[in-house]
């Protein structure tokens, strides 16, 4: 059988086995000072200033409907074969940046040998090319697309 009583739980407060906290009063919060905002004789210059630059950004705002940005066109495409010009080559800041000596025998194969475009971009400079020689184990290079000339297919393997 279960004993049942009517009466609430916290009329006997000292029969609860736990201690219980005591509840604080919230009687402080009428005792606070109240705070009103008063303005500055220039705020309301300052509001004016505030409201003209909000009126001038809704008169000078594009409409709500904003077409996305035109794709570049670009002399070229990805995939193209090309080689290196080697007078212009050899007269650009780019080979002036390398530090080789006039004659240098090691870029060669930039002039002889095709390389394929694998990225394009539009930089500040100019437009560039990301170009790879195919089958000469080195690093692709930026280069001008200027001083690029479109070659044909590339049918044949280095050896």
């Amino acid at each position: 059988m279960a004993f049942s009583t009517a009466l609430p739980h916290n009329t006997f407060p000292q029969l609860s086995p736990l201690p219980q906290p005591m509840k604080k009063s919230l009687n402080f919060l009428g005792r606070l000072p109240s705070i009103r905002s008063v303005k500055a004789a220039a705020e309301p210059e300052k509001e004016k200033i505030a409201q003209a630059k909000t009126e001038e950004a809704a008169t000078n705002a594009q409409p709500a409907t904003l077409k996305p940005p035109k794709k570049p066109v670009y002399s070229m495409k990805k995939g193209q074969i090309v080689r290196v010009d080697k007078e212009k080559y050899l007269n650009s800041v780019n080979y002036l940046s390398v530090g080789h000596p006039p004659y240098y025998k090691g870029l060669d194969y930039i002039y002889e040998d095709r390389g394929e475009v694998l990225d394009l971009k539009i930089f500040e400079t100019g437009e560039y090319a990301l170009v790879a020689w195919v089958g000469i184990p080195t690093a692709p290079a930026w280069l001008p697309t200027d001083m690029l000339i479109k070659s044909g297919k590339l049918n044949y393997e280095r050896l």
